[in-house]
Formats: structure tokens, sequence, C-alpha cells
């Protein structure tokens, strides 16, 4: 496993946590006792081996599940009885495994549609198309931002895999995340998109907290501040990947088998 340090000087700041996250179904504990912190302007990983839980916990933190047991708090308020669209509305937005943009608009009109939300036109429908021209100069900045400024016109149906993972990106950020759950955002993507995105989010921890599943660990170690391992709904281990690639429990957990 090859890692490397990331250096940053700003005072560590928590704005998603969670304090003895736990999810049944049934007689199945999924997740148990799960202590979790992420920072502003860094990069969290949430990393282990198939089944070890990963997805559940972001569905508990983006209450798309309802935990058990324990509490969950974003930005200072405690949101483990929040509706997902409230706690979205507050500042906490995901992605999915499976690219979510319309295949048939342009990449410009998939940012401005993913835009009128936060600037009051997603429930005025009976305003003119032009209405939304407006948001070009704020689109337009979203899409150079991630590297679409070329495939600006083009339908989102005709770009590769890895372009529609990009424009997701920017439809996410379009509703200006303070803390951006990415769930395996490098999953099915070249060498080349992933760094690209790897580069994207990097940049976009600049100004926000990421947290991410992923399972490609050449690229937890090059842009991840923090590492929190799961195995079977529990927390193996934490600290940076230097700390967490050492650890033989962890050794252990990648070269064991696990069912999804």
């Amino acid at each position: 496993m090859a890692f490397a340090a990331i250096a940053t000087h700003e005072e560590p700041r928590v704005v998603l946590s969670a304090r003895g996250l736990t999810k049944h179904f049934g007689a199945f504990a999924a997740v148990k006792q799960v202590d979790l912190d992420v920072q502003h302007a860094r990069v969290h990983a949430l990393i282990g081996p198939n089944g070890a839980g990963k997805t559940t916990v972001f569905n508990l933190l983006t209450k798309f599940l309802q935990p058990t047991g324990g509490s969950i708090t974003l930005l200072g308020t405690d949101i483990t009885s929040t509706p997902p669209d409230k706690v979205a509305r507050m500042g906490l937005v995901r992605s999915f495994q499976i690219s979510a943009v319309f295949p048939h608009l342009s990449v410009l009109d998939n940012v401005r549609v993913a835009l009128q939300r936060p600037n009051g036109l997603s429930t005025q429908f009976w305003l003119p198309l032009s209405s939304l021209d407006r948001l070009n100069a704020r689109a337009d900045e979203l899409i150079e931002t991630v590297g679409l400024k070329r495939e600006r016109n083009a339908l989102a149906a005709d770009l590769s895999y890895g372009r529609k993972r990009v424009l997701e990106i920017a439809t996410t950020l379009a509703l200006d995340p303070k803390v951006l759950l990415l769930d395996e955002p490098m999953a099915g993507m070249g060498q080349e998109d992933i760094g690209t995105v790897a580069n994207i989010i990097r940049e976009v921890a600049k100004t926000r907290a990421v947290l991410m599943v992923e399972h490609n660990l050449s690229v937890v170690a090059d842009i991840c501040h923090h590492v929190t391992v799961l195995q079977r709904g529990e927390i193996l281990a934490e600290g940076d990947y230097a700390t967490v690639s050492q650890d033989e429990r962890v050794r252990l957990a990648y070269m064991g088998s696990e069912e999804t």
C-alpha cells in the first residue's frame, strides 16, 4: 500500500458527527456504535471490505435510514430525527454509486436544473424557460470547475461514464453543500478520469467537508486527510492513511473474504 501525507494549516472544525450510531435490521446489527467526526476543509474516507456497513452509514447520515440508536449532528444541530429533504437543505448533500443525470439534457441544462432550488426557482414552474438564463454564469463557473467546458452543450447521454460522474459532481456542487458525501466516486472509471475526479475532490475540499466511500486505496492515500475503516459494522481502525495501512487488523480484513 503506497501512501502520502497531506499537509494543512487550518484549525480543524467538526461539521458532521455521529455518536454511538447503530442500525439493526431485525436481529442483524448492520452498524454498531460508530463514532465519526468529519471536519471542514478535509477529505475523510470511509473504507472497508464488502459488507462492512459503509453504505448503511452513509444512508444513516443522510437520513435515508433512521438509526436504531445514537445521534447525528450537522453544523451544531442535532439531525437524528430530521427528514432527508430538510437535511439536504441544511447543507448535507450526497452523490450515489449510480450516475444520476438527465441524459437527454445538455451539460449546461443539467447544471441549470440543479441550480434552480438554491436560487428559488424550483417551484416557480409558470416562469418561461428564459428565466433560467440568469443561472448561466454560475452554471458555466461550475462546468469549468469540473473540467467540462468543452462538453458544455453536449447531451449528457453522449458523455463517457467517467464524464457523467464528473457532471454529477457539478450538479451536486450546484446545491452549495457544506458537507459533501460521495459514494464510490471512482467506481467504474478509467485511470484518466480517476485522476481528474481526484483533483476535483481535492479542490472542492478546500472550502467544505468531504466524506467519501471509496475502494480505490491509491486515491484514498493520495487525497484523504483521515480514514475510518469499518468491518462488520464497527470501526476497526482510524487515523491517517499511513497509520491505518500499517495496522495488521486492516491488512487482515482486506485479505480475508467478506460477504457482500
